[in-house]
């Protein structure tokens, strides 16, 4: 890689970094796991944007974890059913323990047979009872499958006034892909909503790949939203590369889908 390469990449390591939401979501964590990602999350070269944990680590993890360091958790997660008590349920548990955001799974089966109005109406509520916290609605965009319905599931995140539209749950067997983050910027840039954010989750774990989203939400958005008010990347694994990038060494991902 020539110099300006490896310029390039320690730049997009910055960025991911600072917009990284270091997630521990296996069905097996304990506490000390969470004690662990919160340690994590304070790396050497800086601060992640926050770490996504179950409801039940919460309380934990913002007792662990600076103001700065967001803490957030899901809701309706990871099956994603039309079932608006749990999603309730799940937002308030989030609330009480102290959470800044909800990472929400928007009901895609149900979106998939054509149970439109009642996903709006459950995005709607989950809205309401999530305020002030930072709302991330996530599509599960493998699983929609086609760009119409990435549009459709984007457009009623957005409607609902969600802040970031998110790709994937990483429970299923397609995460985030470049075509399915170029649908969801698409209909960010087009709604006028210029707070509104986009969230690249599941199999992203390298720097390279984050450089691909972050170019993605620039050309799309603007370089004025390349913060991590604005983009975010989901995931456990990313954060190895990123501190091997940063410390002089060379990429340790083998897969990039860039």
């Amino acid at each position: 890689m020539t110099t300006d390469g490896h310029a390039a990449l320690r730049a997009a390591a910055r960025t991911a970094l600072a917009c990284l939401d270091l997630t521990s979501l296996n069905d097996a964590d304990t506490a000390a796991d969470i004690e662990a990602l919160c340690r994590r999350a304070q790396t050497p070269h800086g601060p992640v944007a926050a770490v996504c944990v179950w409801p039940r680590f919460v309380a934990q993890a913002r007792a662990a974890l600076p103001a700065s360091i967001k803490v957030a958790a899901v809701a309706n997660f990871p099956d994603g059913r039309l079932d608006l008590p749990r999603a309730l349920a799940d937002v308030q548990a989030i609330a009480q323990a102290g959470g800044d955001e909800v990472d929400v799974v928007l009901p895609y089966r149900a979106l998939l047979a054509g149970k439109t109005t009642d996903v709006a109406e459950f995005l709607s509520e989950v809205r309401f009872a999530s305020r002030p916290l930072t709302l991330k609605v996530i599509i599960e965009s493998g699983e929609l499958g086609s760009s119409d319905r990435i549009a459709q599931a984007t457009r009623l995140a957005l409607a609902a006034d969600a802040d970031f539209v998110k790709t994937s749950t990483g429970k299923t067997a397609v995460g985030a892909t470049p075509a399915a983050a170029a649908t969801m910027l698409k209909e960010i840039a087009a709604s006028g909503l210029s707070a509104a954010g986009f969230k690249a989750s599941g199999g992203v774990r390298s720097v390279a790949d984050a450089a691909g989203y972050i170019a993605q939400a620039e050309a799309a958005l603007g370089a004025a939203a390349v913060n991590p008010q604005r983009l975010r990347f989901g995931a456990s694994g990313l954060l190895t590369d990123i501190e091997s990038v940063l410390s002089g060494a060379e990429s340790v991902a083998t897969t990039s889908a860039y």
